[in-house]
């Protein structure tokens, strides 16, 4: 691949996806792009990027963004976050939810769904506290790919290895062959649909938590404040926004605050 082509593949996936390629997009390109070649019966990279150029092929435009977009996730991510979730979050949002009966999740760029489901196992071990409950959560990702194999629900032994207690595995998977099929009642609560960060997404509604975690960090700061205070927009006014462990809103939005005692969890600025 060209110096030339290189910057035309970074312009074109910070323009569908806000992705800036950083020291490692070179490696990524080589690695990932051969995929989409055989995919389409294409010779190699260079052929892909020129029909990029050429702008008349939506689904190979779309195969790279998918390819070359980090889907990086596992159950249960960052074991002292969930803690805070499992422990304090949600017991708190359900006590504030008592009148209504009614909780809403957004687990944002889902990817294949390990962060929804984690999030679904909680709730289910909360079942006698949320009987005749509506309880919605909502997985989005701008890959079609990765959101189908969320609605599936079936992971590879590997998959459930990483972060996965053995006891949610037993209680909540059933064995199929050398894959995990996480059980229907958990598939039923998570909603997949396709969502773009770059895109309005009002439509989505009002949610008590947010997690869009690790998306940020892949993003210039321009994009970053975008996304970052739409999202805010649909956070309930006392609900919780939850980003990844090295994100911050600081410098790009004044519309939340760090939780005093919850660390890496955000709440609309002048709300309790």
């Amino acid at each position: 691949m060209t110096e030339a082509d290189y910057q035309f593949l970074s312009s074109f996936l910070r323009a569908r996806s806000g992705m800036v390629l950083n020291s490692d997009g070179h490696y990524l390109a080589r690695s990932r792009l051969p995929a989409v070649c055989r995919r389409f019966g294409l010779v190699d990279p260079a052929e892909v990027i020129a029909i990029l150029r050429n702008g008349s092929h939506p689904e190979i435009e779309a195969a790279v963004v998918e390819a070359m977009v980090i889907q990086e996730t596992f159950f249960f991510r960052d074991k002292t976050l969930f803690a805070q979730i499992h422990e304090t979050v949600l017991p708190r949002l359900v006590e504030a939810r008592a009148s209504s009966r009614r909780l809403r999740i957004w687990s944002a760029a889902a990817s294949t769904g390990q962060e929804a489901y984690s999030i679904a196992m909680m709730l289910a071990g909360m079942a006698p506290r949320l009987e005749g409950w509506t309880v919605d959560i909502v997985a989005t990702d701008l890959s079609e790919v990765a959101l189908e194999r969320g609605r599936k629900g079936l992971y590879t032994h590997f998959e459930v290895q990483r972060g996965l207690p053995i006891q949610m595995l037993l209680k909540h998977f059933t064995q199929l062959g050398d894959l995990w099929q996480i059980n229907a009642d958990l598939t039923a609560m998570v909603d997949f649909s396709r969502i773009n960060l770059l895109d309005d997404f009002s439509d989505l509604g009002t949610f008590d938590l947010i997690l869009c975690r690790n998306v940020l960090m892949y993003l210039d700061d321009r994009t970053k404040r975008d996304v970052l205070e739409r999202a805010v927009a649909r956070l309930a006014n006392d609900g919780k926004l939850i980003l990844g462990g090295v994100e911050t809103p600081l410098g790009l939005t004044e519309g939340i605050v760090a939780d005093a005692a919850l660390k890496g969890i955000y709440g609309r600025a002048g709300c309790r």
